[in-house]
């Protein structure tokens, strides 16, 4: 009914650096909920299991392929949190060793409230492990983009 329109869906979205998928699903997600005219019910972020790049900007080639497609990265490399657990409803992981990773980080949690699930679970494609760009070139940057469009719309129809 109403009263569930107004619940504002948290969403954070994870890989091992957040400086590659994560951001780049980020923007994508908050892409799309901004043209369905949506924001308000959503709150977005992403976050890293390591602490490698925190507090750096998302890479350069990552940034090149969304500015493609018109769409703006503001996004600053941070490391998950306790209170992640407690405040996200969904976490989104990339592939399966982010999954293994925040599952068991979420298992330490008392009173873990976050639904932790692979964002590829929701691909029509089937398409469920989002590989690292990062080792590879702006066609492996493109494919990480279509398949975080592709998840996250099918993600948005099943929540509506």
């Amino acid at each position: 009914g109403k009263s569930r329109d107004v619940k504002t869906v948290v969403i954070l979205l994870f890989a091992v650096c957040n400086i590659c998928r994560s951001p780049i699903a980020e923007a994508v997600f908050r892409k799309l909920v901004v043209d369905e005219n949506i924001e308000n019910k959503w709150r977005i972020d992403s976050a890293a299991t390591s602490t490698y790049e925190i507090g750096n900007p998302p890479d350069y080639r990552g940034q090149a392929c969304m500015r493609k497609h018109g769409i703006t990265m503001n996004h600053i490399a941070r490391q998950v949190t306790k209170d992640d657990f407690l405040t996200f409803d969904y976490i989104f992981c990339m592939d399966e060793s982010n999954l293994r990773d925040l599952k068991r980080k979420g298992n330490q949690v008392k009173n873990c409230k976050a639904k932790i699930e692979l964002l590829g679970s929701y691909d029509p494609l089937k398409q469920i492990i989002i590989e690292d760009p990062y080792y590879g070139n702006e066609e492996d940057f493109e494919t990480v983009y279509e398949q975080c469009v592709r998840c996250c719309k099918a993600f948005l129809e099943k929540c509506h």
